[in-house]
């Protein structure tokens, strides 16, 4: 029997996946917890035309990911923060600050949870690195500077 599956199950197939599975299963398992809806020649149709409408909406995202990324990479940030006579910052720089000068200097809102810091912590004056997750295909590098206040 086909059906096309509403949820991501092990072993099976991801969501909106077409898949052939036995009678019983599909029967006893996959239709009572609605993980998965038959695979008839209307439901065909409306899947198809769903999964053309995502890849439109996902390339439009994509495109501006990298539109994104692109200017990402081409500036520089600075990140102002209190330090010690001897350059040691009070604290440490991390990606809340980051994502906090990219508003700023930049006017785009990205997670603090999609940059990662190249160093473990940033307590020293100097110039980083540190990688964005902007699309799971698109991933963008920013160098920022941080300096004394």
């Amino acid at each position: 029997m086909e059906v096309i599956l509403t949820e991501d199950i092990l072993n099976l197939g991801y969501k909106n996946d077409i898949v052939t599975v036995k009678d019983g299963y599909a029967l006893n398992f996959l239709f009572p917890k609605k993980f998965a809806i038959m695979a008839t020649d209307s439901s065909k149709k409306s899947h198809a035309e769903t999964m053309k409408q995502k890849a439109f909406k996902e390339e439009k995202i994509k495109t501006e990911a990298v539109k994104i990324a692109e200017k990402l990479t081409t500036s520089t940030l600075k990140i102002g923060a209190k330090t010690g006579t001897s350059g040691k910052i009070f604290g440490s720089v991390n990606a809340i600050q980051i994502a906090e000068a990219i508003k700023a200097t930049l006017n785009f809102d990205i997670d603090r949870k999609k940059i990662k810091v190249d160093s473990e912590s940033i307590k020293e004056i100097g110039t980083y690195t540190a990688k964005i997750d902007l699309h799971k295909e698109v991933k963008a590098e920013i160098s920022f500077e941080v300096v004394a206040e």
